[in-house]
């Protein structure tokens, strides 16, 4: 099995060049955690021509269900949620910039073509595993939206954070290709 890539954030065009469907990777850097209510005052303040929380220029949004930390621990257990609640806004955000995306599940065909068109990727980290994820996480803290509880937006800083690219700026999709790989090996 090939060794991941270590990334750092934010990625710039030529990391996002090199990552192809199926790579593994380990992230460093600056990680944004959001979700469904997050995202719609995202859109909202964007409608309204105001700046979002975050500059979303070449940044990367975890679709992240936190759980409160433990004395001693940045985060408590950091698991991905399903990132198709997040399909209705995320080709506004990609076109505004954002260029990477972790969570789990496939996306639809309007954001993976806005993937495409916007050159940018989508990882998909181990449901099931935030407790292990968390250990990647070496500082969270809360930066807008903090009346929304778990789900109000964070800067996570993470180190070595484990991910496997599902979404390639090429038009890759690893749920797509396995299936067919797996539909070949059946037959």
């Amino acid at each position: 099995m090939k060794q991941a890539a270590k990334i750092r954030l934010p990625a710039d065009a030529a990391t996002l060049k090199r990552l192809k469907t199926g790579d593994r990777v380990l992230i460093s850097g600056t990680i944004y955690a959001a979700r469904d209510a997050a995202h719609r005052r995202i859109i909202d303040a964007l409608d309204k021509g105001k700046p979002p929380p975050f500059s979303l220029r070449g940044q990367t949004i975890y679709y992240m269900g936190p759980a409160p930390a433990k004395p001693g621990q940045s985060i408590g257990s950091a698991g991905p949620t399903t990132s198709g609640r997040m399909d209705v806004y995320t080709p506004r955000l990609l076109a505004e910039g954002l260029k990477v995306m972790i969570g789990k599940g496939e996306r639809s065909g309007a954001v993976k073509k806005a993937i495409k068109k916007y050159r940018a990727v989508y990882l998909a980290a181990t449901g099931g595993a935030g407790a292990l994820i968390s250990k990647s996480v070496k500082k969270c803290e809360i930066i807008a939206c903090h009346e929304l509880g778990a789900e109000a937006i964070l800067r996570l800083e993470v180190e070595d954070f484990p991910a496997v690219v599902v979404n390639d700026i090429y038009g890759g999709d690893l749920y797509v290709e396995g299936k067919a790989k797996y539909r070949r090996a059946v037959a």
